[in-house]
């Protein structure tokens, strides 16, 4: 299925802070079979309490927050669909050591929504993380606790990021995985202002233990009520990877065709619930350039649209030698703009970048340079519509509205 489509390899590099990047679990209402979702990973290694000895929720977490120790949300094992198999979960970044557990991703999600957890309680995660939004910014550039300096790069999606296999996070890659990212925007000065002049994540540590409600809550999570920024990682990583989408349109269709079995999983195969218009981009999304297609499924591979592994840059300047990545597409169409600077507007303006703009450098990936020359695909007025069509399919509702992806926060 990876190598039979062509092209296109980053149809939408889209979105992360200069620091932050790259994001609940929508269930599809289908005939197919359904699967847990894969679990490479081995329990965490810090074990946590019983249940029976932390069901009641302390008077700390309750005020501020709406956690309730006794229904906890599932984050670890929601229903996906049966194409969410072995195949998707070859490409799961999660580590050994930090496989998803409900308690550690429900303080994943606590820590991303505080405002608490920047130096003067004005910016977290979440405020350019939005998930009515994707998990993204419509703007083009964040602001963080100042409200006046602006990030460098675009927020990135969060959806699906843990299937790009690499694990490598930030548009330019620099954070070896998901965890690693996690705590750099609390550190940078201008997203949440723990740098060294304010003293750095001791700094945020202290201020943490005097609230009323992280010892509990690493407590319950942990074992220990111990904040280290190790923890802090691992349940931003966690609650981030159980974003996974699979409640789009397309997976709704998707769901009534697929068979592990047939050639190309039947990607290839028009879907009942869509129409003629987007199975028209639908096709030119999964079928090579060389069949008469786009080719863009080759980078973003369904069904979680992430990106391959082996993705090149997709020629936005000439000369281009950094290698960006992108983050899955799904919830592409909610909002723009689009690219590691946001650059581009619409996905209209995507698409033409692929038809007629990829430039020629050093970073460029393969499959945008047929016989050593940039692509040129020459579509019809109609194709590229076809193809902002298909992608608004990847749109997943239950994901920007699942309450155990919301802010959790009273005041």
């Amino acid at each position: 299925m990876r190598q039979s489509l062509l092209l296109s390899c980053a149809l939408a590099p889209l979105l992360t802070l200069a620091a932050c990047g790259g994001g609940g679990t929508g269930t599809t209402a289908t005939t197919a079979a359904v699967a847990t979702t894969p679990s490479p990973a081995p329990a965490p290694a810090t074990p946590t309490p019983s249940p029976a000895a932390t069901s009641a929720t302390p008077t700390g977490v309750a005020d501020f927050t709406t956690v309730d120790f006794a229904a906890i949300a599932n984050y670890a094992s929601p229903t996906l669909p049966a194409y969410y198999d072995a195949t998707v979960a070859a490409d799961d970044n999660t580590p050994a050591g930090n496989a998803i557990t409900d308690r550690v991703a429900t303080l994943g999600r606590v820590l991303f929504y505080d405002k608490r957890l920047s130096t003067n309680d004005t910016t977290s995660c979440a405020s350019c993380h939005q998930q009515a939004n994707g998990f993204t910014d419509p703007r083009r550039f964040s602001t963080g606790v100042s409200g006046a300096a602006f990030t460098t790069a675009h927020a990135m999606r969060l959806g699906n990021i843990r299937y790009y296999r690499p694990g490598s996070m930030f548009w330019d890659k620099r954070a070896a995985s998901v965890e690693a990212q996690a705590s750099q925007p609390i550190q940078n000065v201008i997203e949440m202002g723990w740098d060294g002049a304010a003293g750095g994540l001791p700094a945020l540590i202290t201020k943490m233990n005097a609230t009323s409600y992280y010892p509990d809550l690493f407590t319950f999570a942990f074992g220990s009520a111990t904040i280290t920024e190790a923890r802090i990682q691992q349940a931003l990583a966690q609650f981030e990877r159980a974003m996974v989408s699979a409640g789009s349109k397309w997976d709704t269709g998707y769901a009534t065709v697929f068979s592990a079995t047939a050639p190309n999983r039947n990607l290839n195969v028009d879907l009942a619930n869509f129409s003629a218009q987007e199975n028209r981009g639908r096709t030119l999304f999964m079928t090579g350039p060389g069949a008469g297609g786009a080719g863009c499924a080759a980078c973003h591979v369904p069904p979680t649209f992430a990106l391959a592994p082996n993705s090149q840059s997709n020629g936005l300047d000439a000369g281009e030698t950094i290698v960006f990545k992108s983050p899955s597409l799904k919830n592409v169409a909610i909002v723009g703009p689009y690219m590691h600077d946001g650059r581009l507007a619409t996905l209209a303006d995507v698409v033409e970048h692929y038809n007629s703009g990829v430039q020629n450098g050093p970073a460029l990936d393969n499959r945008l340079r047929p016989g050593g020359v940039p692509q040129r695909l020459n579509l019809s007025v109609a194709d590229k519509a076809a193809l902002v069509a298909f992608m608004q399919t990847l749109t997943d509702t239950n994901l920007v509205v699942d309450p155990k992806f919301s802010n959790p926060f009273k005041k």
